[in-house]
C-alpha cells in the first residue's frame, strides 16, 4: 500500500472558504460546520503549533489542539442549528475513559466514551515511520435542538484528552422504509447487535434481486464478510441511525454490478495495520456502474481498496474517519469512476489514491473532497494512469511522507502504467500542506510532481490553485528515487501562494515547466530552490509565461537547505536590493521596459511612456527591508544632457497599499557629476513593494532610470 482558487481562512475558529466568484469553490458541501477547540472558551491548555513528526500537535487539525486534565473543559459557541456533535480527541496509549457534556452550563444524562484504542498505530515496515495516528473520532446525538449562539461543552472525568474540533450538526429524522424493499430483520437480523447477523444480511440480499435490502435502525453485527453482492441497494436510515458492526463488509473480487450502498454506518474494529488483511468496507469489486454514498465508515484498514471492475463507479457525500491506511484507493483498471463531496479526516495513509498497478487507472476523477489530517501520506496521490482529474479539493494537514497532492509515476509494484495523456490539477486547494521527508532529509512540497521510478512524459497541467500556510514549499518538482528521470510537460497557470515556509518553488529534477499568474507573498526564504538530484542529472527549467509576482529570487547555495523563515544568506550588507527583483511600471516606452532599471547595467534604461505625467515605476523586493539609501542612475554617456526629474517615493509591504516614504522633490541628474541622484529615506522606513513616481522631467517628457539601486546603509 501505498505510503510514501479558494483561500481557506480561520475566522473565530471556523472553517471556510472565502471563494473567488470565477471559480467553484474547493472541497465537498458538508451537513457539518467545524470549530477548533484551540478558538474555543476553555481551562486546560493549548499546544502547539508544531509540524514535527511524531508530535501529538502535528497531527491535529490547524496543528493545534487543547489538553484537559480531570475537572478541565472546553466550552465551544455552536455556529449553526445542530443536534448533533462528532469530536476529534486524544487520549493517551492505553487509556479510556468518558467526557461529561454540558448544554448552556448544565450536564445532560449521555457521556461522549473517548479511548486510544483505535491509535497509536505502529508500522515499522515503513520506511520513515513513527508511530502516529494519535487522534480518534466520537459521535453524540445531543437529544436536543440547539441554535447558533449556544454553548457546548466537554469536560473531562479523570482521562487526560486533547480535545482538536468539533464538528456540529443538524441530523435529519430518520429515514422510512422504501416501499417494496426487504428488511434485514425480516430475515432474522438483531438491532441490539449481540446476535450475529451475517446470515440474515445475506438472505436480505438474496431475496431482494433487483432491489432493495432496508437496514432498519439499530446496530448490527456481522461475524464474516459478503459477498456475491451484484444488482441490489443496500440502505439504511442515515448514517447515525443504522449502524453496522463489521471489520469487513464486502470482500470479493467481481461483480456484475448495478450496487448501490446508502445511508448507513459501517464501523470497524481495526486496531492495527495488517496489509494482509481485507480489513476494508469494500474489497474488490462493486462491478459496473455502482455508487456508494451517504456512509459513515469508521476504524477500518481502507474505506474502498477497490480493484477490477467499477467501471462508471460513483463515491460521493461519505465520512470516512479514523482508517489505518488509505480513505480510497482505485488499485487500477478504473474506468470513468467519480469520487466527489467526501469528508475524509486521519487517514494513516493516502487519503485518496489512484494507483494503476496491473492496468491503468483511466478517466477517473477526485471532485470537490474535504480531506483532513492524513498523517503518513498525501492527501490526495496519483500513481500512474490516463487522462485523470483531481479538481476543486481542499486539503490540509498533512504529515509525513506526504503531500497535500502528489502526482507520481512510484510505481511500489509491478506491472504497473505511468502518467499518460492528461493530467489536470485544477481548483484545489492546500492549506498546511506538506511535510519533512524522513528518508529523504529534506521537505516534500504541498504539491508535488515526482518521477519516481520513470519519467514523467504525460501533459501535467495544474491550474487555479491556493497554497496557504505550507510549512515548507508550495510546488515541488522531484525524482523521488534518486535516479533523476525528468519532469516534463508541466504547466503551472493561476496560484496564489501565501506564507509558504521556505519557497515557492523547489525543483529538483531535471526538466521543465512553465508558470504564469502564480503570486506569492510572504515567502519564507526566498522564491526558488533549483538544485537537481542527482546533480550531474540535468536541470530544471522554469519557463515565466508572463503574470507572476513575488517569487523570483533563488536559493544560492545548493549544499544547504532553507530553513522556515530563513531568507538568503547575505554575505554583503552593501548589497543592492534591487538588483534583479520583478519591475513593473504603468507604461513603457518601446523597449525600454521596467526591468532595464535594475538589470545591472547603467546603460540600458527604463522609460515611461511620453508625455503622460505622473507615472510610476514600482520593484518587488522579495521582503520586507529598512532601506535607508537609493541610488539613482541614468546612463553616463556626454550625451545624455543634465535634467531634474521630480520624484516622489513611495513604499508598501503589500503591493496594494502604497505611503509616502519621502514627498515629492527635484532631483538633478548631471553626466559631469556621473548621472546619479541619492536619495535618502527615513530611519521608520521598512517597506517590500518601492515605488517612484515621477512628476516631471526637465530634459524629456517622460520618466527615466538607468539604474534603481537600494540599501540598507546610509
Amino acid at each position: 500500500m501505498p505510503a510514501t482558487g479558494a483561500v481557506v481562512a480561520l475566522s473565530a475558529g471556523l472553517l471556510t472558504a472565502a471563494v473567488p466568484a470565477a471559480h467553484a469553490a474547493s472541497g465537498a458541501t458538508l451537513p457539518f460546520t467545524s470549530v477548533e477547540a484551540e478558538s474555543a472558551t476553555s481551562t486546560g491548555t493549548k499546544i502547539g503549533p508544531d509540524h514535527t513528526q511524531g508530535t501529538l500537535a502535528s497531527e491535529a487539525s490547524g496543528r493545534q489542539a487543547v489538553r484537559l486534565t480531570s475537572g478541565q473543559r472546553v466550552e465551544f459557541t455552536v455556529p449553526r442549528a445542530a443536534n448533533a456533535v462528532n469530536l476529534a480527541y486524544s487520549v493517551p496509549d492505553g487509556q479510556s475513559g468518558s467526557l461529561d457534556v454540558y448544554v448552556n452550563g448544565t450536564r445532560i444524562s449521555k457521556t461522549l466514551p473517548v479511548t486510544s484504542k483505535y491509535s497509536y498505530i505502529d508500522t515499522s515496515w515503513i520506511p520513515g515511520a513513527k508511530q502516529h495516528h494519535f487522534f480518534d473520532n466520537s459521535r453524540l446525538l445531543l437529544g436536543q435542538n440547539l441554535q447558533a449562539g449556544d454553548k457546548v461543552a466537554f469536560q473531562s472525568t479523570g482521562t487526560q484528552v486533547t480535545v482538536d474540533v468539533a464538528d456540529f450538526e443538524q441530523v435529519d429524522a430518520a429515514a422510512a422504509q422504501p416501499a417494496g424493499s426487504v428488511s434485514v430483520t425480516s430475515k432474522g437480523a438483531d438491532p441490539s447487535g449481540n446476535g450475529d447477523s451475517t446470515q440474515a444480511f445475506r438472505d436480505a440480499i438474496a431475496a431482494a434481486q433487483g432491489g432493495v435490502v432496508w437496514i432498519p435502525p439499530g446496530d448490527y453485527r456481522l461475524t464474516s464478510s459478503l459477498s456475491g453482492v451484484q444488482n441490489v441497494t443496500l440502505q439504511g436510515a442515515g448514517s447515525w441511525y443504522s449502524v453496522v458492526h463489521t471489520s469487513r463488509f464486502i470482500d470479493q473480487s467481481s461483480s456484475s454490478g448495478g450496487v448501490h450502498i446508502k445511508d448507513f454506518a459501517v464501523l470497524g474494529e481495526v486496531t492495527e495495520r495488517v496489509d494482509s488483511n481485507p480489513d476494508n468496507f469494500v474489497n474488490g469489486s462493486l462491478g459496473p456502474n455502482s455508487s456508494v454514498s451517504g456512509m459513515w465508515l469508521q476504524h477500518l484498514k481502507v474505506g474502498l481498496w477497490l480493484m477490477g471492475n467499477n467501471d462508471n463507479l460513483v463515491v460521493e457525500n461519505n465520512r470516512v474517519l479514523d482508517t489505518t491506511a488509505d480513505g480510497l484507493n482505485l488499485n487500477g483498471n478504473a474506468r470513468g469512476v467519480r469520487v466527489r463531496n467526501n469528508f475524509l479526516r486521519n487517514q494513516g495513509d493516502d487519503s485518496l489514491a489512484m494507483w494503476s498497478l496491473y492496468s491503468p487507472d483511466t478517466n477517473s476523477s477526485f471532485e470537490n473532497n474535504t480531506i483532513s489530517q492524513p498523517n503518513l501520506a498525501n492527501g490526495i496521490a496519483i500513481y500512474g494512469g490516463t487522462d485523470i482529474a483531481v479538481k476543486n479539493n481542499l486539503v490540509s494537514d498533512t504529515n509525513a511522507l506526504g503531500s497535500g497532492i502528489a502526482i507520481s509515476n512510484q510505481k511500489f509494484l509491478d506491472p504497473f502504467s505511468p502518467l499518460s495523456g492528461t493530467i489536470t490539477v485544477d481548483g484545489n486547494t492546500l492549506l498546511r500542506a506538506g511535510a519533512m521527508n524522513p528518508n529523504w532529509n529534506h521537505p516534500m512540497g504541498a504539491l508535488r510532481v515526482d518521477s519516481y521510478d520513470s519519467a514523467i512524459n504525460a501533459t501535467v497541467n495544474i491550474t487555479n490553485t491556493t497554497i496557504t500556510d505550507s510549512p515548507y514549499s508550495a510546488f515541488e518538482f522531484v525524482s523521488g528515487g534518486g535516479q533523476g528521470y525528468p519532469v516534463r510537460n508541466v504547466t503551472v497557470d493561476g496560484a496564489t501562494v501565501r506564507n509558504t515556509g521556505t519557497v515557492v518553488v523547489q525543483a529538483e529534477a531535471q526538466g521543465a515547466a512553465t508558470f504564469r499568474n502564480v503570486t506569492a507573498s510572504s515567502v519564507g526564504a526566498v522564491g526558488i530552490y533549483n538544485c537537481p538530484y542527482p546533480a550531474s542529472s540535468g536541470t530544471f527549467t522554469l519557463t515565466d509565461g508572463g503574470g507572476n509576482s513575488g517569487w523570483s529570487s533563488t536559493w544560492s547555495d545548493c549544499s544547504t537547505w532553507p530553513q522556515p523563515g530563513q531568507g538568503n544568506p547575505d554575505p554583503d550588507p552593501n548589497r543592492n536590493l534591487a538588483k534583479g527583483r520583478p519591475a513593473t511600471a504603468t507604461g513603457s516606452q518601446d523597449v525600454y521596459t521596467p526591468g532595464k532599471a535594475v538589470d545591472g547595467d547603467a546603460n540600458s534604461y527604463w522609460e515611461s511612456a511620453n508625455n503622460a505625467f505622473p507615472q510610476s515605476w514600482t520593484v518587488d523586493l522579495g521582503s520586507s527591508y529598512a532601506v535607508r539609501r537609493l541610488v539613482l542612475k541614468l546612463p553616463p554617456s556626454s550625451a545624455w544632457g543634465a535634467r531634474t526629474q521630480t520624484i516622489t517615493v513611495l513604499g508598501s509591504a503589500d503591493g496594494s497599499n502604497y505611503s509616502t516614504v519621502v514627498g515629492s522633490s527635484g532631483y538633478r541628474f548631471d553626466p559631469a557629476t556621473g548621472n546619479t541622484a541619492t536619495v535618502s529615506l527615513p530611519s521608520s522606513a521598512n517597506l517590500r513593494y518601492l515605488r517612484l513616481s515621477v512628476s516631471a522631467n526637465t530634459g524629456w517628457p517622460a520618466g527615466q532610470f538607468s539604474e534603481v539601486e537600494a540599501y540598507l546603509t546610509s
